[in-house]
């Protein structure tokens, strides 16, 4: 049912729109103290209330059908089986500002395997869908993106769940051995016990989907290797599903050195942030110079995740919108200096041919 009036301070039109959510649905997307309720109807500008249940939505005609549009593909993703939560409303949102919320459903739709507790892992973003598809297509795939975009864990989950299918005979995951801006010094113990602080990411991502007790019986028999890259030198890749992961922080000759041990019926995967490089100053990354050399081969895509795909906190979503827009600064400021000295270094020069030619 639909109520409609007019806003008398600007003459828009004001409608009322209904729907009816069950009430152990209505919980779920209201969210506790009706938080998630509050975010639609500040980034709508509408009013949403319970009566009765039945769910009022009121505002401006087109807000409030984007409002409950938005209301609707949540409800649908609880019937669906999967819990509401902040990231969902938050993408929810700003898909239905695009009215793009139909897309939830094509994304909820992609379920890539199950956790050891059972939780479905999925792609959760438009972005996230497209680097899954492009894994699933392509022979190697680059994921590039901000931290808590999912790049890894997703790649993680796609190729446990081709090991299981046995599409491939196994899983070799590697990165580079590079401290995060700080010096670590002599580690203690064997070569293992020195290289696993930098692979502990990986391992956890592998206990959260395969389970601790399969993780060490298949890393026992050899078909799950965790090694730095450097061990990569010299060796022939074949059937296996391979994951570089940090490539931000290879060299171009490390880079190429991996690339080259790709073998018959294997699939690559390699993810990196290009913004949070720990190379040592001036060096060049082989994150950035592949993706200069190598963008134009078939059966090698680059998927770009931005902040709209973080996953994690949605603080952390802030955060990183934060810091892209203080390094977009940055960089304009340093072209804008650039661009002063080449402009002075011009004239400079201009004033010397002159002198040499009164001479």
């Amino acid at each position: 049912m639909t109520e409609r009036s007019e806003d008398l301070n600007n003459g828009e039109e004001m409608i009322s729109l209904q729907m009816e959510i069950p009430s152990e649905q209505m919980q779920m997307v209201f969210g506790a103290s009706d938080k998630y309720v509050k975010k639609l109807e500040q980034n709508f500008d509408v009013t949403i209330v319970d009566r009765n249940g039945k769910v009022v939505v009121r505002g401006a005609a087109d807000n409030a059908k984007k409002a409950k549009a938005v209301l609707g593909q949540l409800c649908h993703s609880i019937q669906r089986g999967n819990e509401i939560e902040e990231q969902n409303v938050d993408y929810a949102i700003e898909l239905g500002k695009e009215e793009k919320e139909d897309a939830l459903e094509e994304i909820d739709g992609d379920l890539i395997c199950h956790t050891v507790s059972g939780k479905p892992i999925k792609p959760k973003t438009m972005g996230q869908k497209a680097y899954v598809d492009a894994i699933r297509q392509k022979m190697i795939t680059f994921g590039i993106g901000p931290a808590g975009t999912g790049k890894t864990y997703l790649a993680m989950a796609m190729a446990i769940t081709a090991f299981k299918k046995e599409e491939v005979n196994r899983i070799i995951l590697t990165r580079p051995a590079i401290e995060a801006g700080e010096k670590l010094g002599f580690l203690p113990g064997d070569m293992q016990s020195k290289v696993d602080p930098y692979l502990r990411p990986l391992y956890d991502a592998l206990y959260q989907i395969m389970g601790a007790e399969s993780f060490a019986k298949n890393m026992e028999k050899g078909l799950i290797e965790v090694a730095p890259l450097a061990y990569m030198r010299g060796r022939t890749l074949d059937n296996a599903y391979i994951i570089l992961d940090e490539a931000q922080n290879t060299t171009p000759a490390q880079m190429k050195m991996f690339l080259t041990r790709i073998g018959f019926g294997s699939k690559v995967v390699i993810t990196g942030d290009s913004s949070q490089k720990d190379l040592a100053q001036g060096t060049k990354s082989g994150l950035d110079v592949a993706e200069h050399v190598l963008g134009k081969i078939d059966d090698i895509a680059f998927c770009k995740l931005t902040s709209r795909d973080v996953v994690r906190h949605p603080l952390v979503q802030k955060i990183v919108k934060a810091y892209e827009s203080y390094e977009e600064k940055e960089n304009a400021r340093a072209l804008r200096i650039r661009e002063r000295e080449r402009l002075k270094n011009g004239g400079r020069r201009g004033e010397g041919r002159l002198r040499e030619r009164k001479q």
